[in-house]
Parts: C-alpha cells; sequence; structure tokens
C-alpha cells in the first residue's frame, strides 16, 4: 500500500473454488485510511457472471466493509481453468455523513473533476482437484474411509470402555474402605488399587495417543 491509496483491499486477489452449477464467492475487505469519508464503487468486466453486494457504498473514517463477490453457477470449465475477468475498485472521498443513496451520478466520473482512486483485482480459479481446492471436508472422510482409522476408532472405543469398567471398580473400593473405615482396609486391598491406578493410566494414554495410519 502506497502514501496515496486512501483505501486498501484485502486479499488482492479474488479466488473461487470452482465447481460445475454450483455458485461460490469471495470476500474483500475494503478499509479506509483516511479521517474522511470515502464511497466506493466496484466495476467488472463481466458483470452478468458476478453478484456483487455492495456494489457501491460509504465507509466511515478509518472504519472497514466487506463486500462479497459472488460467481453465479456455470455449465462448463473455461479453457485451462483460467479467467481473463477483471474488477476495478474506485474510491473517492466524499462530504461527512454522505449516504450511499445520496451520492451523485457523476461522483466515480473522472470528467467531473473528482479525485478517483482505482485498483484493479485478478480474478482465478481453484480446481476441485487442486490440492489448494481440497476441502478438509473431503478429507476427513477419506480418513473416516480408511480401515487405519476404523481399526484406530474401536481400539479407542474399547479403551474407553475398559477404562469405564476400571473406574468404576475404583469407585467401587472407595466407598467400600469409607464403610470399614482406614483401620479395615487391608493392605492387599491397597495394592490392588494401585495396581488399578497404574493400569487405568495405561489405558488413559493408549485412549488419548494417535499412533500413525502411514
Amino acid at each position: 500500500m502506497t502514501a496515496t491509496q486512501i483505501i486498501s483491499v484485502s486479499p488482492d486477489e479474488l479466488k473461487f473454488h470452482f465447481e460445475l452449477e454450483k455458485q461460490t464467492y469471495c470476500d474483500l475487505k475494503v478499509l479506509n485510511n483516511t479521517q474522511n469519508h470515502v464511497a466506493f464503487k466496484v466495476k467488472t468486466t463481466s458483470p452478468k457472471k458476478y453478484f456483487v453486494r455492495p456494489n457501491t457504498g460509504v465507509v466511515q473514517p478509518w472504519d472497514s466493509c466487506i463486500i462479497r463477490v459472488t460467481l453465479q453457477a456455470q455449465r462448463e470449465y473455461p479453457p485451462d481453468m483460467q479467467c481473463k475477468d477483471k474488477f476495478l475498485l474506485q474510491s473517492t472521498v466524499v462530504n461527512p455523513n454522505t449516504d450511499v443513496d445520496e451520492l451523485p451520478p457523476d461522483t466515480f466520473n473522472k470528467e467531473s473533476g473528482n479525485s478517483i482512486e482505482e485498483l484493479k483485482l485478478r480474478v482465478s480459479y481453484i480446481s476441485p482437484t487442486s490440492p489448494e481446492g481440497s476441502s478438509e471436508d473431503n478429507s476427513e472422510q477419506k480418513l473416516d474411509s480408511s480401515p487405519a482409522l476404523q481399526q484406530l476408532k474401536e481400539e479407542k472405543d474399547a479403551a474407553a470402555r475398559q477404562t469405564r469398567q476400571l473406574q468404576q471398580e475404583l469407585d467401587m473400593l472407595k466407598r467400600q474402605r469409607n464403610r470399614t473405615g482406614s483401620t479395615g482396609f487391608s493392605f492387599t486391598s491397597a495394592i490392588f488399587v494401585g495396581f488399578l491406578g497404574v493400569l487405568l493410566g495405561f489405558v488413559l494414554k493408549l485412549l488419548f495417543s494417535s499412533p500413525s495410519t502411514e
């Protein structure tokens, strides 16, 4: 961002996860870097292809807003998944407390003498088969269907049941000790309780460990 920019946009490139017959969107964050009210307008080379809301607005000093750009559902893939579409974000300083509905028609017209700042944004499509386009949900589905993970789940379930059983036995021994008093608690019972505690710790360690599935 240069010192002359009154607004900044993030990200500086619109990336859409492209799938046939599905809408997808990309959010842009527009930040006002000045102490003035700034009006903006979004233009694109393919207006029938994208839905932009809001496409015009006013950002208060040092404030920001979100612009959602929606790619309409497409019936065919673009050649080589390359996109030549471009977006242009125009901005200009307006009077304080100016509402978007009150903007003059020539607000973003350079010929009217207004100082207009322009930011150009490129568009790229991400294929679902690409590493960047692979979602976490798809990864989880693949992991869930793997035999190694299924076996791990079964082992953890069994360990959990055994842990609950050991915990119940420990609780029962503690109740018996409380009823009989400390004098009635034999040395053998103490050893047994200690053994159960060690076994319980081992089972818990097995339960929360994550062995490699490679």
